[in-house]
């Protein structure tokens, strides 16, 4: 159900991760079964407002919106004070966790989802749902660090350890931001890639100890 904060939504597009996989197979341990998945390292989960609380105050019904990995917290510790809900210890992931009612979360293979307003982020009316998805996690793992360590003006160097989901939108990021960006990877094969498509600085194969 809707609750008084909750938003509503339809789900457009949701990608898959190597997570999923683990969390559908228990490969970790603590699955509880039935579980529907879908929040990922690369895409998370984007859609289209449907119904909203009667205490929601900045989602209506028809807005673009998206959710990453954690759908709600305690909101009184230490890291919930300070905006670090992901450190908070009775944070409530998007899938396969007990939510609030007692009820389980489902993931992003949903037809909709519900979740806290607080962890709804308002979406750009001008920027694709399914191309900007990847900035809800994979981005915002890469362009925070950057961010909190000092990389993001340029003159800074910056290396990158492999060309994934993760990598390649860290090498955007930070040649946005000016710095000189090295790619260290363990396939020759994403060089191209790296230097001509990415315009990385500098390509590194890890395994090439001259290289190195």
């Amino acid at each position: 159900a809707t609750g008084d904060k909750d938003v509503r939504f339809k789900v457009l597009y949701c990608g898959i991760c190597h997570t999923d996989l683990h969390f559908v197979k228990n490969e970790w341990g603590f699955t509880t079964y039935p579980i529907i998945p879908g929040y990922c390292l690369c895409t998370v989960i984007v859609g289209v407002v449907t119904e909203v609380g009667h205490k929601v105050e900045k989602f209506k019904v028809g807005d673009k919106v998206g959710v990453g990995c954690l759908v709600n917290s305690c909101r009184s510790c230490q890291s919930c004070s300070n905006d670090l809900e992901n450190y908070c210890p009775k944070q409530i992931l998007t899938y396969g966790f007990p939510d609030v009612d007692g009820t389980l979360t489902y993931g992003g293979y949903s037809d909709h989802m519900v979740a806290d307003e607080h962890f709804v982020l308002s979406w750009p009316e001008n920027f694709p749902l399914d191309a900007g998805a990847p900035l809800l996690c994979a981005g915002i793992t890469t362009y925070s660090p950057l961010r909190h360590f000092g990389l993001d003006k340029p003159g800074m160097k910056v290396g990158v350890v492999g060309l994934g989901g993760l990598g390649h939108v860290a090498v955007k990021f930070a040649k946005a931001f000016g710095a000189e960006v090295t790619v260290f990877s363990t396939t020759p094969a994403k060089k191209q890639e790296a230097l001509e498509r990415l315009k990385a600085d500098h390509f590194i194969v890890s395994k090439d100890p001259e290289q190195m």
